[in-house]
């Protein structure tokens, strides 16, 4: 017998049917981490928590109208949140969305108004008022270089002061006047403010035009070629340049889609309550934001969805109101904000980089 034992012949055996031969330089990803990858994942964990948790803590919230009205103030939120957010993933953001809402609402009012014409006049004139305000803001950006944030708080100063201004110079007073029986008031209050019965809880209609507008804008951004330039802008804008994406177009056009925002939202709130403050709309600008950052969107664009935002208005909602109904005092609201914001931050970064990590 041989001390020694020759070595068998190497075989070459085939891959099974089904199964994909691999190097060893490359494996599939498990679910958890692609689940993790998307955006929208962790901020909708967090959204059933805190629903979870205001269901136990404040019972009034298990009632039909309280979730009505949660969805009615996360709407008002989040209807605004979306263009935001877009923005953001665009590269951009912009500190003047929470006043421009009042100073579309301020023009529609006090246009019909003062000049006795159609509420439906001041509807229109305030929607060209706010698409130029839109325009304005990224013309600028584009055409200077200068950062959204030094941009956009020049213009949210300017909004304020002239809402102030030129409410007091026309009306004589911080509000505007009624113009609740004014022609063609009944017909715009059905589009921006009306309700709705459903299982005998009376629902807003901007819960309606919530939904509506999120599942457009993730169509936008999934489906067609301008979602890609968001996303290309707010990754790199020399490189989307470079590989022909319209820049100035892209960034431009997302200023105007939250002056598109801004406008719904006012007229939401000029056929809500006939009349508009003035001096509202400040720190908005901030809420929204931080619902899309919440949301999943990063500060620094090019990551992001519409989806996420949806769920960090209702976070936002549902505290907001979950502290009322569980009677603890609305101060500590800011506090909430301030928490989830942190964390959203904090959770987004984890994200990040545990779904890039090979």
């Amino acid at each position: 017998m041989s001390m020694t034992q020759q070595a068998a012949p190497a075989v070459d055996t085939p891959p099974a049917p089904g199964q994909k031969q691999s190097d060893g330089r490359t494996r599939q990803r498990p679910v958890a981490l692609r689940l993790l990858a998307r955006p929208e994942v962790g901020v909708f964990l967090g959204a059933v928590a805190v629903l979870v948790f205001f269901l136990f803590a404040a019972p009034p919230v298990r009632d039909g109208s309280s979730m009505a009205n949660i969805l009615y103030q996360s709407s008002t939120i989040g209807i605004m949140a979306l263009p935001v957010a877009l923005l953001m993933i665009g590269g951009e953001f912009d500190l003047s969305a929470g006043v421009a809402v009042i100073t579309s609402a301020l023009t529609a009012s006090m246009l019909s108004y003062q000049l006795t014409m159609n509420v439906w006049v001041g509807v229109i004139v305030a929607l060209l008022v706010s698409l130029a305000i839109g325009a304005f803001n990224g013309w600028l950006l584009v055409k200077t270089g200068l950062p959204s944030f030094l941009v956009t708080l020049g213009t949210f100063l300017i909004l304020q002061g002239v809402n102030l201004a030129v409410t007091k110079l026309v009306t004589g007073n911080v509000a505007t006047d009624d113009i609740s029986d004014m022609d063609g008031f009944s017909q715009a209050q059905k589009i921006f403010a009306s309700t709705f019965e459903v299982g005998g809880v009376n629902v807003k209609i901007t819960v309606v035009w919530w939904l509506v507008f999120a599942a457009l804008a993730t169509w936008v951004l999934l489906r067609t070629k301008y979602g890609n330039w968001i996303f290309a802008v707010g990754g790199n804008k020399h490189s989307a340049r470079a590989v022909g994406v319209p820049v100035t177009f892209t960034k431009i056009s997302l200023f105007m889609l939250v002056g598109f925002g801004a406008w719904f939202v006012g007229m939401h709130q000029l056929f809500s309550f006939n009349t508009v403050q003035s001096g509202e709309g400040v720190g908005q600008e901030l809420i929204y934001i931080a619902a899309a950052v919440i949301g999943g969107c990063l500060l620094t664009g090019g990551y992001g969805s519409a989806i996420g935002p949806v769920f960090g208005a209702f976070m936002f909602g549902m505290v907001q109101q979950g502290i009322v109904y569980a009677g603890w005092n609305p101060d500590w609201f800011k506090a909430f904000l301030g928490v989830m914001l942190l964390g959203a931050v904090l959770i987004n970064l984890w994200v990040q980089r545990t779904a890039t990590r090979r």
